[in-house]
């Protein structure tokens, strides 16, 4: 594909002067706020600002986050989208040159993680970069293998021509956990507003595309896993099957990801075998119901509305309302 780098310019300085916004997406965060201001406080490089978009919390979140001098964008629940609602975020960011999206359950847990992501961007064919996601602590031997799996101890660089040999690994990446050069994401047409779930998918490709590398940065930890039961990981699934469906030029492009699925079941397989024998069979059983999920999901459009918002994690996804966003700033 055409290179868009040389339409860049270099950032001034390094780390000590990159304008950078941290992007926080909130709903009931209570729970985990004053671990994750916590990380933020402790980090050796710290963001110029930090935004937070909160949806309709009931618990005080907004009130917290507004103590701690962030600003605060305040949106209806309904109106809550996984890439219109970061696009959001970025729009209001238009100072910032790099921005760093964290979720409200990631966990900051070394002192440089900020500083190690950001510093990915010291080349300048870097358009974007994730950290490594670690298992929470009482994370059980299923939980904890998908994200040794997912986010390995070694770092890596990928591009357009990854797909070669990684095929549609290639544009794995995470939102969790993950920073943008605001003006890459903004020209590769930032973050899809109508879309399920992959946000971030869809903008790696794009950008990819577009001629820039992104970067795995396995020294920049975050503490981040799910302990998901076996109804939602059958709702996950759905949803990765429903963008597989309605993007399908992601697997025309990059390709299928059946390969991707039995490297990961038989190292899961191997795992547990290891150190958790007898949780093999709810781990095959899973996999079943993740296959029967994304097969449904690749068919949604047979489906009816409100079957599909049912099957669905993401339920605001199919009621959502098709006017913009309205939002509060409050700093």
């Amino acid at each position: 594909m055409t290179s868009t780098r040389d339409q860049k310019a270099e950032h001034p300085g390094g780390l000590k002067t990159l304008q950078i916004a941290l992007i926080i997406p909130t709903c009931n965060a209570a729970g985990q706020w004053r671990a994750l201001v916590k990380g933020i406080r402790d980090q050796s490089v710290m963001p110029d600002r930090v935004i937070v978009i909160d949806s309709e919390s009931t618990d005080g979140t907004a009130l917290a986050a507004r103590g701690a001098g962030f600003t605060v964008i305040e949106i209806a629940r309904e109106d809550f989208n996984h890439g219109g609602t970061r696009q959001l975020a970025a729009e209001h960011a238009s100072t910032a040159y790099v921005l760093i999206y964290l979720t409200q359950d990631s966990i900051p847990c070394d002192r440089d993680s900020f500083r190690n992501l950001v510093a990915t961007f010291d080349d300048p064919a870097i358009g974007a970069a994730f950290g490594r996601q670690l298992p929470r602590e009482e994370a059980d031997p299923i939980e904890a293998h998908a994200r040794l799996f997912n986010y390995p101890d070694r770092a890596t660089v990928r591009s357009w021509d990854s797909r070669q040999t990684l095929g549609f690994k290639s544009i794995f990446f995470s939102n969790a956990f993950g920073a943008y050069r605001r003006d890459v994401l903004m020209s590769a047409g930032g973050f899809s507003s109508d879309v399920i779930f992959g946000e971030d998918t869809l903008a790696i490709a794009r950008i990819h595309r577009a001629g820039w590398k992104t970067v795995y940065a396995a020294d920049a930890l975050v503490r981040h896993s799910h302990s998901y039961s076996i109804t939602e990981e059958f709702q996950r699934y759905f949803d990765i099957g429903v963008l597989h469906a309605r993007d399908q030029w992601l697997l025309a492009q990059f390709g299928s990801v059946s390969g991707e699925g039995k490297r990961f079941v038989t190292s899961e397989l191997k795992f547990l075998l290891d150190n958790a024998p007898q949780q093999i069979p709810s781990a095959l059983l899973r996999t079943v119901v993740k296959y029967l999920g994304y097969k449904l999901g690749r068919s949604e459009r047979r489906i009816s509305a409100q079957m599909k918002r049912r099957l669905s994690m993401n339920k605001g996804y199919w009621n959502r309302r098709a006017s913009s966003e309205s939002y509060v700033v409050v700093s």
